[in-house]
C-alpha cells in the first residue's frame, strides 16, 4: 500500500479513523490499550482502526506479555493474536492519532516524527500510564484500568469530535 503525506496534524483536529498506541517495548501497556480500544471502539459503534507498536525493537514479533494477557483475558479482551513491533515515520502518515503512554516514549516519538505528519500525544492527557513490565499482577491490573479509563474518556472525546 502507498503511503502519501498529509499536513501535519494535532490531537483535536479532523476526522479520526486509525489511532497508534506506543509504548517502548509493544508488550505490556500499548498492546493493552489496543486491545481494550478495539473491543471499547466496537461496542461503541465506532469505526476506528487500532493497532500498537514500542519506540524499542527488543520484543518485535513476540506476544504481549503473558501477565498482560492473562489480565486482559480476565476481563474479555484478547491480547494473545497480537505481535510487537517497532514503530516507523510511516507510521505518523498512516496514522490520525499517535498516543504515546509516557513522557520517554512522548520524546523518543518526537524524535522520528517526520515534520509533515501526526503529532504524538500522551494517550491520558496529563498523566502517564505506568509500565507494569517490573511489577507482578497488581500493577498489571492497575495498567489495564487506567487503560479502561482512558479508552472511556477517548471514546467520549471521539463522540464529542475533540480526541
Amino acid at each position: 500500500m502507498s503511503l502519501t503525506a498529509a499536513p501535519a496534524r494535532s490531537p483535536g483536529e479532523g476526522t479520526i479513523s486509525r489511532i497508534l498506541f506506543v509504548c517502548m517495548g509493544n508488550i505490556c501497556r500499548s498492546p493493552t490499550v489496543e486491545a481494550v480500544a478495539r473491543a471499547e471502539f466496537a461496542r461503541a459503534g465506532l469505526a476506528i482502526e487500532v493497532d500498537s507498536a514500542g519506540t524499542e525493537d527488543y520484543h518485535v514479533g513476540e506476544p504481549p506479555d503473558p501477565r498482560a494477557i492473562r489480565v486482559g483475558a480476565a476481563r474479555g479482551y484478547d491480547l494473545s493474536p497480537l505481535r510487537a513491533r517497532q514503530v516507523s515515520r510511516d507510521d505518523f502518515l498512516r496514522f490520525d492519532r499517535v498516543y504515546a503512554m509516557d513522557r520517554v516514549n512522548l520524546r523518543a516519538l518526537q524524535r522520528v516524527r517526520p515534520a509533515d505528519a501526526t503529532a504524538a500525544a500522551l494517550f491520558l492527557g496529563d498523566a502517564e500510564l505506568p509500565d507494569p513490565y517490573y511489577g507482578g499482577s497488581a500493577e498489571f491490573e492497575r495498567a489495564l484500568d487506567l487503560a479502561c479509563a482512558g479508552i472511556v474518556d477517548l471514546v467520549a472525546r471521539l463522540r464529542r469530535g475533540i480526541a
